[in-house]
């Protein structure tokens, strides 16, 4: 799925997919995070994603000019699962915003795992 933007000159479209990589990266930059589950279809256990496959992790729904982002993440032993779930959405939503000049409506964060090093 896509969102379209008219414009003076034109129509911008932005790919579902880019939105994901932009709250991906964001996400990324909190602290707290360790990165993004993927579920193994196989076992039925999630496992931390790879840099390359981040988006695997991320739905990004765009319905008319909605934009519903859910980030499935694994976070460190530790922290404050709030605190850091209210970062990463805060970074998400200013991150998209900042670079495509949309307003996100939901930002979803669903706490798959938990890392002990």
């Amino acid at each position: 799925m896509s969102i379209q933007i008219e414009k003076d000159l034109g129509t911008l479209t932005i790919d579902s997919e880019v939105i994901a990589k932009i709250a991906g990266y964001a996400a990324l930059e909190s602290y707290g995070i360790v990165g993004m589950a993927s579920k193994n279809t196989k076992e039925g256990i999630f496992e931390l994603l790879k840099i390359d496959y981040l988006t695997k992790g991320i739905v990004a729904n765009t319905n008319d000019d909605r934009i519903i982002i859910d980030l499935n993440v694994i976070l460190e032993y530790g922290i404050n699962i709030d605190v850091v779930s209210q970062n990463i959405i805060d970074n998400v939503r200013y991150n998209v915003k900042n670079i495509t000049g949309l307003e996100v409506d939901e930002v979803n964060v669903i706490v798959q795992g938990i890392r002990i090093d």
